[in-house]
């Protein structure tokens, strides 16, 4: 437990709140129209960023392809892995994040945030899998995807709101015809973490071609890696004070540790006689992983029909099944209020004096009260503390999340002449997850348990209460104790989309004067229903679970919007000495929403984009784009109740002996809740983890954003098999929808104190528990959501790539990478204007190195390839504006209300920038991350017409990852003492798949 006074942390966790509601470039290839190669393979040609369906007629908005092929060699098991290594995706939630798992994968483009980004398979929405309105990757059919396509910038007009960073868009296979199996298997060198996964796809021509069926079905298994196999993570290291052996670890423990009033909190000694200064806090790392344990079962099945020369019908359907489990430390009570009698049989004498001299008893009272068992003796008696003991004896607490995924289409769509097509179409999906919360405490009944006289009744009369020990060592918790004291929570989330959609696409039939290709264009309306609810069982409701992070209310909502939009391309000049190409291109969307609330809010939004590409020689094309995008508020934002949950902040202004020596600090510290008794003794955060206050706000709008980017592809003939792309984009967004950041809140109360800030609002509106802390239940920060934020990003995209063939073999080379120059956002106009990239800290979330690249060589013998992908992630260090703040804040606890400095005795930060023995700044060993490189290594063979087998070293040479401590970043991403979302910490894997086509 920290009992020392850092102010490191009061800007804690941004990132988490603005944007959350938080690729590998191998041989994959950025390009203008992907979908051009498709047009001979199948008549539906599906253009990433476009409603006009001509592969002729060039795009300007830059579109980075991973295929198929790309999938094989990477031996990827699900979509999140594939795209969290592409440079320009910044990791988010997956399968390295356990503690603030919520059973789904999701994408972060770019660092804006996963609700900011589209997910679209064959360029159309699935339903969400949460309130957020985000897809969950998990759904995605790996085995029948034919490529992913990342596009860039604000694509709002092309496929509606939350568009804002871009889309993700997996083209799946089309007209398949014949049978494939794969089976894969996976293992690290540890011998833990195994993955197997197997699909199936079969496909058939009927009716002389006309028609085509194909049907997939796949399973995946994956088991879990836990830190406690890790010698690196096995142990929590304090990332302020890693030398503390007392401090490495949650101040929820055994033994037992009790606020005592007037001395503070203590901790029960090993021979449970006393109470005395901790000693002894809980190393939670081992019970945690690295790699979430998952199940999937999915099916897919799609067929198309030409019911006519100039009419084809087509359906879709998706099904799937996934388990998640994220697991994390026993349960029990944190920083839990109760009542105990001075007559608890399982009170030590030791103890009980301590507490009897605290309240002021005498001898004589102490002993008559220990000696009361019957509540209406007059001698009866009870004290108030604050307990914080780690239910070990229960076991982990494990969230089980069993999600039931559908989505189904059915479409028409035709021609009109040769210059005209039509399609018409809806789909419907619905998504349910069932959260089973498994081997939580009860806070209700340890209180229940905790009123007892006697080993064997509670005096709440209950039948089936067990009074409960927790003044022993480990162990002292008997199974029966725990039969009580524990119980299972459920909670279901409903989500429905319902979307049909009209549009009709092709040319006027007339040119420039210049040029050859016809303008072309694209009208049409769409209409998207949403639907989605939480339905909880009381005890998560009550905030009952020990350790759940807050109460889950019930939550319905819905909203449902109508569009109209068109498009238009227009090449201008086409081979012409100077122009070889000059094209521009608009578009525009009009939306209407209406929220499904009593009073009925409703709002309109237009986008709108330009863009234009212009190729002086058939070497070399520039381009250029502008677009304006919305998001809209998703049902989460808006009709969430306001709740008490948690966030990361380690630093409490008002702990340990600061307030004593400042009077301004003691008059807020009281203001906000804590009891006279508690001033000198409040703890810190317990784990970096402090209570907040928030929740939806059906009052606010779309934010929008404004986007913008230039590039130039470059295709020398004198140079075949060689292509080169370079990117500039720039994403600007306003009116975010945000919450102030931990940081924010304590800053508007804390920073410049005066003798008027115990009366401040933004010092009264937080709230603190009976012990003075922000745990327990303290209300906490106050962080209401509005739309104050700002977002901006900037950077560019470069891609390289290279196929020579020699004699003896093929050569080809991939590059793909990314240079972030900024990736700022501001919660409040009064907050700080903050920049993450290249930096880690609580503020910053998941890291965003400034340079990011995969290269891949493959050398292709025949009927082998041998492949080498080369990941590399620049260094970072720990964010500047973080360090300054955490030294300001600790010359601050050394100075008295006037600003005079305070003897060295009574300074709460001495020599912090020396020895600092008190664990005000981040350990020095912690402060940086140089560059890493991995290198995965590839053998596939056909070893036969109807066999391919593959092979597969990653991180072939173990590289271990960075160690950080633990609580030098957000809880989701800085985990068993590093990334383990940005870096490896598996270690070397082994895989091997076998395909086999008929």
């Amino acid at each position: 437990m920290k009992t020392f006074s850092k102010r490191a942390l009061l800007r804690a966790s941004a990132a988490p709140a603005i944007l959350g509601a938080s690729l590998i470039a191998t041989a994959a290839f950025a390009q203008d129209a992907p979908q051009a190669a498709d047009a001979e393979a199948a008549d539906t040609i599906i253009v990433t960023g476009s409603l006009i369906k001509n592969p002729n007629l060039a795009q300007s908005t830059p579109v980075l392809a991973t295929t198929s092929d790309e999938i094989d060699l990477r031996q990827s098991n699900n979509a999140e892995q594939l795209l969290r290594e592409i440079p320009g995706v910044v990791p988010s939630i997956g399968s390295a994040v356990n503690n603030g798992n919520g059973g789904a994968s999701t994408l972060n483009l770019r660092g804006l945030g996963s609700n900011r980004n589209l997910v679209l398979v064959d360029g159309r929405r699935m339903v969400p899998y949460g309130l957020g309105g985000v897809f969950d990757l998990n759904n995605i059919p790996l085995a029948l995807v034919e490529r992913v396509d990342v596009l860039t910038g604000g694509a709002s007009t092309t496929y509606g709101a939350d568009a804002i960073a871009g889309v993700a868009n997996f083209i799946l296979k089309k007209d398949f015809s014949g049978f494939e199996a794969n089976l894969s298997e996976q293992l690290t060198d540890d011998g833990d973490g195994n993955t197997f996964r197997a699909d199936v796809t079969m496909g058939a021509n009927f009716d002389d071609g006309r028609g085509n069926a194909v049907f997939s079905i796949g399973y995946q298994e994956v088991d879990p890696v836990y830190q406690g196999a890790r010698s690196f993570s096995s142990t929590y290291l304090e990332s302020y004070l890693a030398e503390c052996t007392s401090c490495q670890g949650s101040g929820t423990s055994t033994p037992t540790r009790m606020s005592l009033p007037g001395v503070g909190t203590r901790q029960i000694s090993a021979d449970g006689n006393s109470l005395v200064p901790t000693y002894q806090t809980y190393n939670f790392n081992p019970y945690n992983i690295f790699q979430t344990p998952f199940k999937r079962f999915n099916m897919f099945g799609s067929a198309n029909y030409e019911i006519s020369d100039s009419v084809k019908a087509y359906t879709r359907g998706m099904f799937s099944k996934n388990t998640v489990n994220t697991i994390i430390a026993p349960s029990g009570a944190f920083a839990l209020s109760v009542v105990i009698p001075y007559s608890n049989p399982y009170l030590t004498d030791g103890i009980r004096n301590q507490f009897c001299n605290a309240n002021g008893l005498t001898t004589a009272q102490c002993s008559a009260a220990a000696a009361a068992t019957d509540p209406t003796s007059a001698d009866y008696r009870t004290f108030n503390t604050t307990i914080s003991r780690r239910a070990v004896e229960a076991g982990p607490r494990i969230s089980e999340f069993k999600t039931t995924f559908f989505d189904y289409a059915l479409g028409f769509q035709g021609d009109i002449g040769s210059h005209l097509s039509w399609d018409v179409g809806g789909s419907y999906g619905e998504s349910e997850q069932v959260q089973t919360q498994k081997g939580y405490t009860l806070n209700s009944r340890f209180r229940n348990a905790l009123l007892a006289t006697n080993t064997t009744t509670c005096l709440d009369g209950s039948e089936t209460c067990v009074p409960v020990n927790i003044f022993g060592p480990t162990g002292s918790i008997t199974q029966d104790m725990v039969d009580y004291l524990s119980a299972n929570s459920q909670i279901t989330t409903k989500t429905t989309l319902a979307q049909a959609h009209a549009t009709l696409s092709g040319d006027f039939g007339v040119t420039s004067p210049l040029a050859s290709n016809p303008i072309g264009f694209a009208v049409g309306g769409e209409y998207r229903k949403y639907t989605a609810s939480i339905e909880s069982d009381l005890l998560s409701q009550a905030n009952d679970l020990g350790g759940a992070g807050g109460a889950q209310p019930n939550v319905n909502g819905g909203f449902d919007v109508y569009e109209a939009y068109g498009e238009l391309i227009a090449p201008l000049i086409e081979d012409r000495p100077f122009a070889k190409l000059l094209s521009v291109g608009a578009g525009v969307r009009y939306s209407s929403y209406s929220v499904d609330a009593p009073t009925s809010p409703s709002y309109d939004t237009w986008t709108y984009k330009f863009e234009g590409s212009w190729a002086p020689v058939a070497d070399l094309k520039f381009r250029g784009n502008y677009s304006r995008a919305v998001r809209a508020p998703n049902v989460s934002e808006l009709f969430t109740p306001v709740t008490v949950g948690l966030t990361n902040l380690g630093t409490d202004p008002c702990a340990g002996s600061a307030p004593l020596a400042n009077a301004n600090l003691a008059a807020v510290c009281l203001a906000q809740g804590a009891p006279a008794s508690t001033i000198g003794f409040i703890d810190q955060p317990s784990a970096a983890q402090a209570n907040a206050s928030n929740g939806g706000n059906l009052n606010i709008k779309p934010e929008t954003s404004d986007s913008w980017g230039v590039g130039a592809t470059f295709t020398p003939t004198f140079l075949p098999g060689f292509n080169a792309t370079i990117d500039y984009y720039n994403i600007k967004v306003k009116n975010a929808i945000t919450s102030p950041t931990p940081g924010d809140a304590i800053a508007a109360c804390f920073d410049n104190l005066t003798a008027d800030s115990a009366s401040k609002p933004a010092c009264t509106s937080i709230g603190r528990s009976e012990d003075g802390s922000l745990n327990g239940t303290a209300t906490g920060l106050y962080l209401p959501l509005s739309n104050t934020g700002r977002l901006k990003t900037d950077g560019i995209d470069l891609s390289l790539n290279y196929k020579h063939e020699f004699d003896f073999a093929t050569l080809t080379l991939g590059f793909n990478g990314n240079w972030t120059n900024s990736s700022k956002f501001q919660a409040l106009p009064t907050s700080l204007n903050r920049d993450c990239v290249g930096y880690y800290s609580v503020n910053c979330a998941s890291i965003q190195p400034k340079f990011q690249w995969s290269q891949r060589t493959t050398f292709t013998f025949g009927d082998v390839d041998l492949s080498l992908l080369w990941r590399h992630i620049n260094k970072v260090k720990y964010e500047p504006a973080q360090l300054q703040a955490d030294m300001d804040a600790a010359e601050a606890l050394n100075r008295d209300a006037d600003g005079n400095l305070l003897p060295v005795a009574d300074q709460g930060c001495p020599d912090y920038a020396g020895a600092d023995e008190g664990g005000c700044v981040v350990d020095s060993q912690f402060r940086k991350i140089k560059s890493y490189d991995y290198f995965d290594l590839t053998a596939r063979a056909q070893v036969s017409d109807n066999v391919t087998l593959t092979f597969t070293v990653m991180n072939m040479f173990d590289k271990k990852p960075p160690i950080l401590g633990g609580s030098v970043g957000s809880t989701s991403y800085n985990s068993g003492n590093t990334y383990p979302s940005t870096y490896d910490a598996l270690g070397r894997k082994f895989a091997v798949s076998a395909k086999m086509k008929f």
